[in-house]
This record gives structure tokens, sequence and C-alpha cells, in this order.
């Protein structure tokens, strides 16, 4: 099942668990993933696009040796906030692994999200070569950590009202 608002993706998900992150891009995933209390994203790897059913063998697969209980997947949307052919790709590359895993799916707004990579990897005086090897990844816990700070936020006035 998959969800655009977090607040309806964090009903469905147990107490503690990690969430993985992805970055969806035509030749790569990026993947990250948060602790079981959900505070911090720490970027995973790169996994290299082949076909539908390999990518989603070998996602299944990490997502599995990690316990995962959630993905969120970025969402690229152009910056008037309207969807492009790339968003319609990432839509249908969930809907087709929902067929395979019931891990529920958070749609993350991720403009600007490989920016803010880039820019970090700039500082962090990253050589280019190292920068293309782990953008993928490190984009996929930009993505993850705006995700954890919403559903944390989301906790505390749950907490606060509750």
């Amino acid at each position: 099942m998959s969800f655009e608002d977090a607040a309806d993706f964090t009903a469905t998900l147990p107490r503690m668990g990690a969430l993985a992150g992805l970055d969806l891009g035509t030749k790569t995933i990026g993947v990250a993933f948060s602790d079981v209390m959900r505070g911090v994203a720490t970027p995973d790897r790169t996994i290299r696009r082949e076909k539908f059913t390999l990518d989603a063998e070998a996602l299944l697969k990490l997502l599995a040796t990690r316990q995962t209980v959630g993905i969120v997947i970025g969402l690229p949307r152009n910056m008037d906030g309207s969807e492009g052919p790339r968003a319609q790709s990432t839509r249908a590359f969930i809907r087709n692994l929902e067929k395979l895993t019931p891990l529920p799916v958070l749609f993350w707004d991720e403009r600007l999200s490989t920016v803010a990579a880039e820019r970090a990897l700039l500082e962090a005086d990253t050589s280019r070569k190292r920068r293309s090897e782990v953008i993928d990844h490190v984009a996929a816990g930009f993505i993850l950590q705006g995700a954890l700070d919403r559903l944390a936020h989301l906790r505390r006035e749950a907490e606060r009202d509750g």
C-alpha cells in the first residue's frame, strides 16, 4: 500500500523498526536505512539497475536483511509541483513492487535532494569519482532523513495532543 501523506503511512507502521529510503534513477537505485528508532538515516549502497525483476529481487533481499518495516521513496516532482515522466516511472516501479511485498510505501517529495547531497559531498571535499559512486545513496539518505524528521514531528504532536 502506498501513501502520499506521512500521517497515514505512520499509522500502518509498528512502533519500532527500520525504514528504507530509496532514490530511484534510470540506471541506479540509491538505498539508505534508518535505525530501528527511526531517528537517523544512513546511506547504505547503490544498486545498479538491470530490469525490474532483478532490481526488485536485489532490493527486497536487502530490505529483508535489515528487517525493514516500510519504504520511503523519493518522488521527483518538477519545481512547480507537477509530475513528469520520472515521477510516473517511480509510481510504476512502486505499483509493480507492491505486488511483491506487503511493506507500506511513502512517496516523499525529493526536489533538490540530489542537489543537497552533491553540495554536502563537495563541502566534504569528496573527489569527483567518489561523488559519482555515492551520490545516489547519499541522496536516498537525504530523502529518508526528511521523512524521518516529519514522522518525528507527527509523533511529538500526537504525544502533546494525546
